[in-house]
């Protein structure tokens, strides 16, 4: 294997989402902040959709090892096609409730209870439900329905769903109009840009103490950017497969020509994604990470230093501004939980 090879302490890109590997790129940023508005918000449904490979799972491991779980109890669900009476019973199963032989009134009374006897304990339920677009209509009905347990205003459980692009479709199409309704954050996550590649890939690697050896050339970057199309887990299948060539052919530098060995092996010529339209590429790029749309790249223009400048000021200041939302959306998930028990509090004692 090329760990021992390179002195690896684990597997850098292996393809099982995994919180330690967690990249803080920019669309993962935002999701983040969108899960934080909607969990201050204690109700309804927080919507996540991505490509396959996107980082949904990874999302949700990151979310998952950084909970309070004395104030929130969450149930992580991968989705079938379960109509919706096999739907409850899951959930049920993940509040730790006996299902076998129980009639659905009675099972709904014991979620319930379940579900109260958190709230009594001041723990929040969160139910996180992956591969939504799986679930036929009748499942996400009963999902909306038990969004309707509350006791004393508030909702006794909160629901974030995560799916491929096609779940925008299914939400949005006939007979889900009440769930609509109850969505009160959603968000896509895209490929990361040309510019955070290097990053990613060296963040993984610096979580399994690599060393510096092998070395990546920058237009290796950029290759293996143009064959995965920034999707995290075809970066992390393209850079799996150049280390194992490189610890192969002992070889202390990836080069671009490497990637272009490599991926076409795996087929990725073939498979490679279209090159975006302009208009949609992310602005804040640096020049020399600029999206490459043919295999061998030609001279690029010459770039005022001054455009430069003037993207770094705005790409600081974008992050400085992210780094202040989240802050404001922590004070605010801690702000609404302790006015519910003040409120519980008062009721209580009334």
């Amino acid at each position: 294997m090329y760990t021992d090879h390179f002195g690896l302490t684990g597997q850098p890109f292996q393809l099982t989402p995994d919180a330690r590997f967690w990249f803080d790129s920019r669309t993962h940023r935002k999701a983040m902040a969108y899960l934080g508005y909607g969990l201050a918000q204690g109700e309804g449904f927080i919507v996540v959709t991505g490509e396959i490979g996107a980082g949904k799972s990874t999302l949700v491991a990151h979310l998952m090892a950084n909970i309070d779980r004395e104030r929130l109890d969450a149930i992580s669900l991968v989705s079938t096609q379960v109509e919706g009476d096999d739907m409850l019973r899951l959930v049920a199963q993940g509040l730790g409730i006996n299902t076998g032989a129980v009639e659905k009134a009675r099972l709904l009374d014991a979620v319930e209870q379940a579900l109260e006897a958190n709230l009594g304990a001041g723990k929040r339920t969160l139910l996180i439900v992956d591969e939504a677009q799986n679930l036929p209509i009748s499942a996400l009905e009963e999902l909306r329905m038990l969004s309707n347990f509350q006791v004393g205003g508030r909702a006794l459980i909160q629901t974030v769903l995560l799916g491929q692009p096609e779940f925008r479709d299914k939400l949005a199409g006939a007979g889900l109009e009440q769930l609509r309704q109850r969505v009160i954050a959603t968000h896509h996550l895209d490929a990361m840009g040309a510019d955070e590649v290097e990053s990613y890939i060296r963040h993984r690697l610096t979580r399994v103490d690599w060393q510096g050896n092998p070395e990546f050339e920058a237009e290796a970057f950029e290759a293996i950017h143009r064959f995965s199309g920034g999707i995290p887990r075809r970066v992390n299948q393209l850079a799996h497969r150049l280390l194992l060539n490189a610890a192969v052919e002992g070889a202390e530098i990836v080069t671009a020509e490497a990637v272009h060995a490599v991926a076409a092996d795996m087929g990725a010529d073939a498979a490679a994604p279209e090159r975006a339209p302009e208009e949609k590429v992310l602005p804040l790029r640096s020049a020399r990470s600029a999206p490459v749309a043919v295999m061998e790249p030609g001279p690029q223009p010459v770039r005022d230093p001054r455009v430069d400048q003037r993207i770094a000021a705005l790409e600081a200041q974008v992050l400085e501004q992210e780094a202040m939302l989240r802050r404001a959306l922590t004070m605010l998930v801690d702000w609404v939980e302790a006015d519910g028990q003040e409120k519980n509090y008062r009721t209580h004692a009334a």
